[in-house]
């Protein structure tokens, strides 16, 4: 290969690792997952759900904002990436900041214009989605407890625009009880996502102590990060416990039973975790439950998988 294909190839895997371009897809099947099995009204056909042109506009138009939160938080933590992650930081440099803001600015662009066509209403939700992004990337994330809380928040925010979106649309037969639903699939994740926070935490604690971050271990210690962690963790049992008892998840009861023995041996390790390598497993337990709760949401009603019900 020629040495200007070679670079062109590796300035495309570097944009890439920028926006987490492995992460993209994740969110986009976790849209529809939860629109099919979750937010649509029971009498909806599956295949009208993917092929709804608003629905689709709108998780694309939420994956371009979260790939541009990706880019411009890259472009506010350079500095701490070369001590944290110093691999992929020399792989993300191999793009120029210029170029990244280029393509951030783009991407919030489209994402803001396909909004429009769906209304002015969403394109607006969105606006204010990208700007808290932005907020949380340039000021939010360097404070204790708010920047966690933000991050786990912004995360979960775009499924509350998809609830929005199909609670206007069909308000009129939209079961009450898929609001609850999401709410409580949403405050589960939201925890999930807040003890992940507090994890990359202790990760980047060398990092953040370079760059003046206030964080959880480095006012509070890490005794005390721990001990909000462990309460963070049985708290999830609250969301559970109303998925499984009050309303109707079908098989995915499977799941939740599942990650609460994880979340027990995950405390338990936790308590016995003092450096970056063994705080990194936990991180990947996390974002293992993260991943496979979407597929998993499939076992809400997975008569849709062998006989094609509501499919056709």
């Amino acid at each position: 290969m020629r040495r200007k294909n070679r670079l062109l190839l590796m300035k495309i895997a570097s944009l890439f690792s920028v926006v987490r371009g492995y992460n993209i897809p994740v969110i986009v099947l976790a849209q529809y997952l939860s629109a099919i099995f979750i937010l649509a009204p029971e009498n909806s056909r599956a295949l009208d759900v993917v092929l709804d042109s608003n629905l689709f506009i709108l998780v694309i138009a939420s994956a371009f904002c979260i790939a541009s939160g990706y880019i411009i938080n890259n472009f506010y933590d350079a500095k701490k990436d070369l001590i944290n992650r110093p691999q992929k930081s020399m792989l993300d440099r191999l793009v120029s900041q210029k170029t990244k803001l280029q393509v951030y600015f783009a991407l919030n662009f489209i994402a803001v214009a396909m909004a429009l066509l769906v209304s002015w209403r969403v394109s607006l939700f969105f606006s204010v989605y990208i700007f808290l992004l932005w907020f949380y990337s340039h000021k939010l994330k360097k404070f204790a407890i708010i920047g966690n809380i933000s991050a786990a928040l912004l995360a979960v925010f775009p499924f509350f625009g998809l609830l929005i979106y199909f609670f206007k649309t069909q308000h009129e037969d939209y079961d009450l009880q898929k609001v609850g639903i999401i709410f409580c699939h949403a405050t589960f994740l939201f925890l999930l996502l807040l003890i992940r926070e507090i994890i990359k935490d202790f990760e980047n604690l060398a990092g953040d102590l370079a760059n003046n971050y206030s964080t959880i271990p480095i006012e509070y210690g890490e005794k005390t990060a721990k001990k909000v962690i462990t309460a963070l963790a049985i708290a999830t049992i609250i969301p559970i416990f109303l998925l499984i008892e009050d309303y109707d998840v079908g098989y995915m009861d499977i799941y939740f039973y599942s990650c609460l023995i994880t979340l027990i041996f995950f405390i338990g390790y936790l308590w016995k975790s003092e450096n970056k390598a063994q705080f990194l497993r936990l991180h990947i337990t996390l974002k293992t439950l993260i991943v496979s709760g979407i597929f998993c949401i499939i076992l809400i009603d997975p008569a849709v998988l062998w006989h094609g019900r509501n499919l056709l």
